[in-house]
């Protein structure tokens, strides 16, 4: 079960021998496997448009509004990523090139991510709309310290809809506790939202970036394996981003 997180907007992807899994899976944080070696993979760049006045988009605007709409046509149909999910994982990536330099967080990361946690917000047969939304919740199973952590409902049930046990939420399944804390506003509603895509991919982005500089091998899975503690999962997510990497040209 996944927290929250992406390589290189000027960054790199770090790929190591990878475990297949179907893209809907997901891993316990107890499930951690020897560290395997790593090799890099060729950076990722996306074309931003140039803002208008000020070198940040005010609050007011949706990340997508940064991000070139011929480049995610493009890439939309290279790589089978919805249109808007990209605009949401290269958006934030954009957003944190600015706020955090130092991080070298890329939309693929980001991407392949969100892809392995929900399929780009379609889990279950569910749609995602222009808006962001998935057509129905995307709720990960109760955390009652079965199959994976124990943890008690943090958020009276806003969420997820139980007051008993908390439940991973939305296209990037974050704990209700964890959206609390790092919770975005990426659509530019003046909401935050986990269920909406842009606002989870700024919210997972600033919570990867807090693991520090992902432009080496160990900082990348460093950060991914923040996001969910498990090496496989880490492998998986390097071989998603570099699939998407190669596909995106």
């Amino acid at each position: 079960m996944a927290l929250l997180a992406l390589v290189g907007w000027g960054a790199a992807v770090w790929s190591s021998s990878v475990h297949e899994r179907p893209v809907t899976e997901r891993y316990a944080r107890a499930d951690v496997a020897r560290e395997p070696s790593a090799s890099p993979e060729s950076p990722v760049a996306v074309p931003v448009v140039p803002p208008a006045v000020p070198p940040a988009v005010p609050p007011a605007l949706p990340i997508s509004a940064r991000i070139d709409p011929t480049w995610l046509d493009t890439v939309s149909l290279r790589t089978g990523i919805p249109r808007t999910a990209l605009a949401a994982y290269a958006g934030a990536a954009s957003v944190l090139a600015e706020r955090s330099p130092g991080c070298h967080l890329g939309w693929n990361t980001l991407a392949a991510i969100g892809h392995l946690e929900s399929d780009d917000g379609r889990h279950g047969g569910a749609v995602l709309s222009d808006n962001g939304y998935p057509s129905v919740p995307i709720l990960g199973p109760a955390l009652d310290g079965g199959a994976f952590a124990g943890i008690h409902d943090s958020d009276g049930g806003a969420w997820d809809g139980d007051t008993v046990w908390d439940h991973a939420v939305g296209p990037f399944q974050f704990i209700p506790g964890t959206w609390r804390t790092w919770g975005a506003d990426g659509n530019g509603d003046g909401q935050s939202d986990p269920n909406q895509i842009a606002d989870a991919a700024l919210a997972a982005a600033h919570y990867l970036c807090h693991a520090g500089d992902l432009s080496t091998v160990d900082g990348w899975r460093r950060a991914v394996f923040s996001y969910n503690h498990s090496e496989s999962y880490v492998d998986s997510v390097a071989r998603v981003a570099n699939s998407f990497s190669s596909k995106s040209g």
